[in-house]
């Protein structure tokens, strides 16, 4: 008969281990990884604005799974490596806001303890707290009352609990005592989450990780399978694709190689001899550098073509290769819009800009923009597939359009990250700012400076209201929120709900002053009926005759409506 958990527990604490190392510390950082999965919803549930899926949880956990997969790739047994693998993979895969701000509590860690096989606990005390200094000091304006709190004032506390008597199972329950403790606290610092009745959904998450550090110390057996898909199982519509189907868009097919150096010449390999085999094969081309170890993107029809040329160069440390038509319709819809497009020259200037919807995408690459990112509520892009859009448009100077404040830190962070181009973020927080600064696009100063400043000049003066559905009851700016009523807000400012649609629509209008305004563009969501659509532009002509009203069948997911205000 086998151990139970509680037994096992007394056997471990009876050791009263000191020394992390890397067996330990890779066990630590796969029970993180397992346990915020496993609790991905709850975190998602937190979200302060009660719309549906709330996207914190998601955010998180494929930031750190983007570190798991570097993590699972290595050998080492060197804590130091270990925490390096982590890191890196984390930078690349961060989201939002939260995910950026693990990914870089990750990296000081890891650069904390850089060069070192095996760590003490107060090596490892240090380190945290050389992450939350990272962590701080990737955020323009830290607030308090949120994952950063949660991850300062624990460091600190555990820091000074340490003793000569103080085992890892031992420091580990503090920290995470006091991780509990602050996260409680955050209500207290951060007004709209005391509104609200929640506490930090960011600092929840991390709670969350650090118990699952802990579960890996015990050497608990865990449950959940580690997968890509966060706290979503993934589905797979197998009638798109039979016995009797074509293939026609082929299998996206993404690697690490491992460059060796008995195949090549590993420092000065350039990646750019494998981009022009792929582009006989293949297209939708990504290669890039990182180290030792080249990561590819590509969609073909013949992906073990690409497999036998890239293993005369390395071997492969993870390998997806999926069909496209098999994919989530999200995933199809970025794939398709890629599909045999050609490699595009050098140029000097491009511009990348985030949307969701195909009527939205479609606006902002006819005001110019050369890349649109799928993404924005419920679905923030990674730093990675910022860098992924900038190897795509091959520029020498690149702008960059986020258009929701939870994107901003990750386009950022692939800023820093990349360096074949310059990258000029213009901090647009919503899809109003990004609609006013690209409609105005104009490269023909040939000044990076003055575009630059063009582009945030456009963007003054523009309101972006949102009409999303409640998922609970809750009170937020003075406005008291019914569950499945309709909300109308910017930004972080509730301002109406009611159980009507069209109502909050026009109400949340005549809070933004539209009738003053000069133009009022309408952005229709997937679940805005034709019924609703035709009450509400009948309704707003006859309200604000003076206001020139422009309708876009936006398609986008979660607002029901969009509404652009200049």
């Amino acid at each position: 008969m086998g151990l139970t958990f509680n037994r096992l527990k007394e056997i471990i604490l009876s050791d009263n281990k000191k020394i992390i190392d890397g067996e330990l510390f890779k066990k630590m950082l796969l029970g993180g990884v397992a346990n915020l999965q496993a609790n991905v919803q709850e975190v998602n549930d937190l979200n302060v604005f009660p719309i549906p899926d709330g996207d914190t949880g998601e955010n998180m956990y494929l930031t750190l799974h983007g570190g798991y997969d570097e993590l699972v790739a290595t050998t080492s047994t060197n804590v130091s490596e270990e925490a390096s693998a982590m890191a890196k993979g984390m930078l690349l895969g961060a989201r939002g806001n939260s995910g950026v701000i693990l990914s870089q509590l990750f990296f000081g860690l890891a650069e904390g303890i850089k060069g070192l096989e095996s760590i003490t606990l107060k090596q490892f005390a240090d380190a945290l707290n050389e992450g939350v200094k990272r962590a701080y000091g990737s955020v323009q304006k830290p607030v308090e009352g949120t994952i950063l709190t949660v991850a300062r004032e624990a460091a600190v506390k555990a820091r000074e609990s340490l003793n000569d008597d103080t085992s890892i199972e031992t420091f580990f329950e503090v920290f995470i005592k006091e991780m509990k403790i602050s996260l409680e606290n955050t209500p207290e610092l951060l007004p709209v989450l005391k509104e609200s009745g929640v506490i930090d959904s960011g600092g929840a998450g991390l709670v969350y990780i650090c118990e699952g550090f802990l579960k890996g110390i015990y050497g608990e057996d865990f449950d959940t399978e580690i997968s890509n898909e966060g706290g979503k199982a993934k589905s797979v519509d197998l009638s798109k694709f039979n016995e009797n189907s074509v293939m026609e868009f082929g299998y996206c097919t993404e690697f690490l190689l491992q460059l060796q150096t008995s195949k090549c010449d590993v420092n000065a390999f350039n990646p750019d001899v494998i981009v022009k085999y792929l582009e006989t094969i293949g297209d939708s081309i990504v290669a890039f550098k990182t180290g030792t170890i080249v990561k590819i993107h590509v969609h073909t029809l013949t992906p073990h073509l690409v497999l036998g040329y890239c293993q005369q160069y390395g071997e492969f440390l993870t390998i997806k290769i999926e069909n496209m038509t098999l994919q989530h319709s999200e995933v199809v819809e970025k794939k398709q819009e890629t599909v045999k497009r050609p490699k595009r020259a050098r140029r000097k200037f491009a511009t990348v800009t985030v949307s969701t919807g195909d009527g939205l995408k479609a606006v902002f690459k006819e005001f110019g923009a050369d890349y649109v990112i799928y993404g924005g509520q419920t679905n923030n892009p990674s730093a990675e597939d910022f860098t992924n859009a900038y190897d795509e448009v091959n520029a020498d100077y690149i702008f960059v359009l986020p258009n929701n404040g939870n994107v901003i830190l990750s386009a950022k962070q692939s800023a820093e990250i990349y360096k074949d181009s310059e990258i000029r973020i213009i901090e647009t927080k919503t899809i109003g700012q990004g609609y006013s600064a690209l409609s105005m696009l104009d490269y023909s100063s040939d000044d990076p400076d003055v575009i630059e400043a063009e582009l945030k000049e456009n963007m003054q003066g523009t309101e972006t209201g949102l009409i999303a559905k409640s998922v609970r009851n809750t009170s937020l700016n003075g406005v008291d929120v019914v569950k499945d009523h309709y909300m109308g807000f910017t930004d972080k400012t509730m301002h109406v709900c009611t159980p009507d649609k069209v109502s909050s629509a026009i109400a949340l209008i005549d809070k933004l002053d539209g009738g003053s305004r000069d133009f009022l563009v309408a952005v229709y969501g997937k679940e805005a009926t034709d019924k609703e659509r035709a009450d509400f532009i009948a309704q707003a002509k006859s309200k604000y005759p003076s206001v020139e009203i422009y309708e876009i069948d936006g398609g986008q997911d979660v607002y029901d409506f969009v509404f652009i205000l200049e």
